[in-house]
């Protein structure tokens, strides 16, 4: 018997519940033990589990934050750059007025079409997919075939680029999340292209120029 007693005794479980309601019943608790002169010590404990952030268990603002995060994952594939890499590196509206390729700017008028200019030599055709693939749903077989890229790389176009997205909204999303962003130390310059209307507004678009 004597041996067998500490057996039981060193296999106790002890469990610990932990909810949000605990400061609210050490509350209710402490007015129960004021009238026993302990006021003193149950008040130290609510106000040490307050000192710790008890009611912050479970913070609003973390969960909000991982549903953004999920829906920037979702958003887009992750072989294309991401919207906080494209803002790290991205001019604000004060830097651009300090470079002249952004003086009397204008982005032009909306279409499925962008041009940008300002590229530096080394840039290739797949960092503009890298970066403009973002505003294409690959899935799509539409978008994926009306995505399209022309860079020049030679004579007076040198160093411009005419991306065709899939809608309207595309673009001006590309337009205002892209345009004086830093690549290969050079900030790129997005507008509408001024070429994508139709042929039968060409008169239109000659008295435009």
């Amino acid at each position: 018997d004597v041996f067998e007693q500490p057996q039981h005794v060193g296999h106790k479980k002890i469990e610990f519940h932990i909810s949000t309601e605990i400061p609210a019943v050490l509350q209710r608790n402490s007015e129960k033990e004021e009238k026993n002169g302990k006021r003193v010590y149950l008040y130290a404990t609510t106000e040490e589990l307050n000192n710790t952030g008890f009611g912050r268990i479970f913070p609003a603002p973390s969960s909000n934050d991982k549903m953004e995060t999920e829906e920037e994952e979702d958003e887009i594939p992750s072989e294309f750059i991401s919207r906080k890499d494209l803002e790290k590196n991205r001019l604000s509206r004060e830097e651009m007025e300090k470079y002249s390729v952004f003086k009397n700017y204008e982005p032009g008028d909306p279409n499925c079409r962008i041009y940008v200019k300002n590229l530096a030599k080394q840039v290739q055709e797949k960092d503009l997919k890298f970066i403009f693939g973002r505003y294409v749903d690959f899935q799509s077989e539409v978008e994926r075939n009306m995505f399209d890229i022309r860079l020049m790389k030679e004579g007076r176009m040198k160093g411009q680029a005419f991306i065709g997205l899939p809608n309207e909204k595309a673009a001006a999303k590309a337009l205002k999340e892209a345009n004086g962003y830093v690549l290969f130390e050079k900030p790129m310059v997005v507008q509408f292209a001024r070429s994508a209307r139709p042929k039968q507004d060409a008169n239109e678009g000659k008295r435009k120029k």
